[in-house]
């Protein structure tokens, strides 16, 4: 395995983000044409590097790859082609920076065993094993970092009227259970995403939003994902492209209440956020 060093020093990052007022950032890099944001302006493999390069050179702790669209009614690639995707880029970063952090985005067990073993240093899965189990020991063979998101159905028909009575409740039960699950499998380091947009209504992500502090409650990281989807769009009306300063909106309020980890497109902004956040959390402390 390649870059084992990136992994122990990832794990060391995990810890100092899940402390007051230090944030992590995780820049988006989607190698997709179809992705809803940016879909296509990555997908050849010089631009990819070259973007997740900058991201990293932006602020970045960690660059977040991806080679399926997870967006709402995408369809599925497979695990051939999405490794196709992935693996020039991945190997392209490393070999230009390799320093650099990669999380992989993906619910493939084939697609994380070969990312892991070419230096990725983290697997995010939107579907917490539910779409391939081996998923799970992968990363626990691995020892490697895992994003536990919470999802209702599957991408492809997870905006199909979810209900839930009691979306914070029921997610923070998830989390219970899964985490449950996932130390009998010896998997060590787990980072919470509350999955905005996956399986949820408009007015469901703004009640998870309002209650992150109830997740925090398992003493894991806690990852937020609002980066210009459609809680934002919906609400305001706008496009994802002139959905930038409601990004923004979030991004406070999700630091307020906990966050220690934004996913997001527009890194420089997020991180602008981030040192505003450290600012107030300091005045704050100082005036105790």
């Amino acid at each position: 395995m390649r870059q084992r060093s990136n992994i122990l020093k990832l794990r060391e990052r995990l810890k100092s983000f899940h402390k007051k007022a230090n944030v992590g950032v995780l820049g988006i890099l989607n190698v997709t044409p179809d992705s809803f944001f940016d879909g296509g302006i990555s997908f050849s493999v010089e631009k990819a590097i070259a973007k997740g390069l900058a991201l990293k050179n932006e602020g970045a702790e960690i660059i977040d790859l991806g080679g399926q669209s997870s967006r709402p009614g995408a369809s599925s690639v497979g695990a051939k082609e999405e490794w196709s995707r992935i693996e020039p880029v991945l190997q392209g970063i490393l070999e230009r920076d390799p320093s650099a952090l990669l999380s992989i985005d993906t619910y493939r067990s084939e697609v994380a065993y070969k990312a892991i073993h070419a230096g990725a240093s983290m697997i995010n899965d939107i579907s917490a094993g539910s779409l391939d189990p081996e998923l799970l020991n992968v990363v626990a063979e691995a020892d490697v970092p895992y994003i536990l998101m919470h999802m209702r159905g599957r991408p492809d028909n997870m905006q199909n009227n979810p209900e839930y009575e009691d979306v914070v409740g029921e997610v923070s039960d998830f989390f219970l259970q899964k985490t449950e699950e996932l130390s009998r499998l010896g998997i060590k380091d787990v980072i919470l995403d509350p999955g905005f947009g996956f399986g949820k209504s408009t007015a469901d992500n703004y009640a998870l939003l309002a209650n992150l502090m109830a997740f925090t409650e398992l003493g894991l990281p806690l990852l937020v994902g609002t980066s210009r989807k459609s809680m934002i769009c919906k609400a305001l009306n706008v496009a994802p492209s002139e959905a930038l300063n409601g990004t923004t909106a979030t991004h406070a309020w999700a630091l307020e209440r906990g966050a220690s980890l934004l996913r997001c497109h527009d890194v420089k902004e997020a991180r602008q956020v981030v040192e505003l956040h450290r600012h107030l959390c300091t005045s704050k402390m100082n005036q105790k």
